[in-house]
């Protein structure tokens, strides 16, 4: 697998002057990349030289009509069912890419805030499958 691209600034102050004005806004990175949450939830992101938004249905469905626009793979063949990359000639249109990041603000605040993780919770250790019983050993 290759390795990610880092975003270049130029998007990354596209992406932050894009964000609303808004306190339900929560930025934090992911995957090393700039992101926006909202109630735990992520609704814009970053990731290499893309843009990508969550949207209902009927934005999502506007957007992708937009030549450029596409469903978000972060792998190839494991498409991220709501995310969509934005156009990157709307990179070039700060108004219109505001209005889509808004747009998918007010989407995610509308679903179930995620609950907060503890801090300095650790993860839960996958159980080890039982080892068969007649193993010979040397």
């Amino acid at each position: 697998m290759a390795a990610w691209k880092k975003s270049s600034q130029r998007l990354v102050d596209l992406f932050e002057a894009a964000l609303p004005d808004d306190p339900r806004v929560e930025r934090r990175p992911m995957f090393g990349y700039p992101a926006a949450f909202t109630g735990g939830n992520l609704f814009a992101s970053l990731f290499e030289e893309r843009l990508v938004v969550r949207l209902d249905d009927e934005h999502r469905e506007s957007l992708r009509a937009l030549p450029g626009a596409k469903p978000f793979e972060p792998m190839p063949g494991r498409p991220m069912k709501e995310y969509t990359l934005v156009p990157p000639a709307m990179h070039g249109r700060p108004v219109d890419l505001a209005k889509w990041v808004a747009r998918a603000l007010e989407y995610v605040s509308t679903l179930p805030p995620k609950p907060r993780k503890k801090a300095g919770a650790k993860k839960k250790k996958r159980a080890v499958p039982e080892l068969r019983r007649n193993v010979r050993r040397p």
